[in-house]
């Protein structure tokens, strides 16, 4: 292989991706596992899970499975366990994992508010936790938030959410100088417009969508397979001097406003 493209080669690596039974969080699975990487889909539903496990092993990528609510602590801990006892190893961390719910802040409930930011901003920093512990071990890895174009500016609808999100991306900049020393790099990628099971709401709406495309000066929304780049390149070898930033692939949007 030629020397620079193995360098974005994960072969011989196991990469945990969360929420990946569907949507962004299968389409990175699907490119780490097409760059080499042994991934394990994590999410709450068996059923889910064997449909996106099938998904990757028809087109030959090496997969197994992992139930897994990160908003649930003891369903974390026996995760990690089982992870670890079967592979022995951790190499990336995609938290993907995540939920929304738009509705008027006016009218929004606590529990809401809770549902949100402790899977969004919670559950994500204990899996990370979760996982640098392994990581360490073998002397280091790759850790991948998803974090959101709400990081950076205002939704209305979306406060909890984009509470949530923005919180992620002070996470991951934190993380990143601490766990610098222990050799784990923690990056973030901010999707923008991509029409998934999360946010069909919002394209359901068909005023919405023909100005938010206009916005958008490469004039279309994103593709899942337009993810699996970065994600490759944030978790290879390639970036062994990046950490603590946060790409987002939008298609132009935030460089236009």
């Amino acid at each position: 292989m030629n020397p620079l493209l193995a360098r974005f080669s994960l072969e011989g690596q196991v990469a945990l991706i969360t929420g990946a039974s569907r949507g962004i969080g299968l389409a990175m699975a699907k490119g780490l596992a097409d760059a080499g990487a042994k991934v394990v889909l994590a999410a709450r539903d068996p059923d889910t899970l064997a449909n996106a496990q099938a998904d990757i092993q028809r087109n030959g990528g090496r997969c197994s499975t992992l139930v897994l609510d990160v908003n649930d602590s003891t369903s974390r801990e026996r995760a990690f366990v089982e992870l670890q006892t079967r592979e022995g190893r951790l190499d990336i961390l995609v938290n993907n994992a995540g939920v929304e719910h738009v509705q008027a802040s006016l009218e929004l409930d606590e529990a809401t508010w809770d549902m949100i930011v402790d899977t969004n901003l919670k559950g994500a920093f204990f899996c990370a936790q979760a996982a640098a512990r392994l990581m360490q071990a073998n002397g280091g890895g790759s850790i991948l938030n998803l974090c959101s174009l709400t990081s950076e500016v205002g939704v209305p609808g979306a406060t909890p959410y984009g509470a949530s999100k923005s919180g992620l991306l002070g996470m991951t900049r934190a993380l990143a100088t601490e766990w610098a020393a222990l050799g784990i790099r923690v990056n973030g990628i901010g999707p923008g417009y991509f029409r998934t099971e999360l946010t069909e709401v919002f394209y359901q709406n068909d005023d919405w969508r023909q100005s938010m495309q206009a916005k958008i000066p490469l004039a279309r929304f994103g593709n899942l397979e337009d993810l699996a780049g970065a994600a490759i390149f944030f978790c290879s070898p390639a970036a062994s001097y990046i950490t603590g930033q946060v790409l987002y692939i939008d298609g132009g949007y935030l460089a236009s406003i």
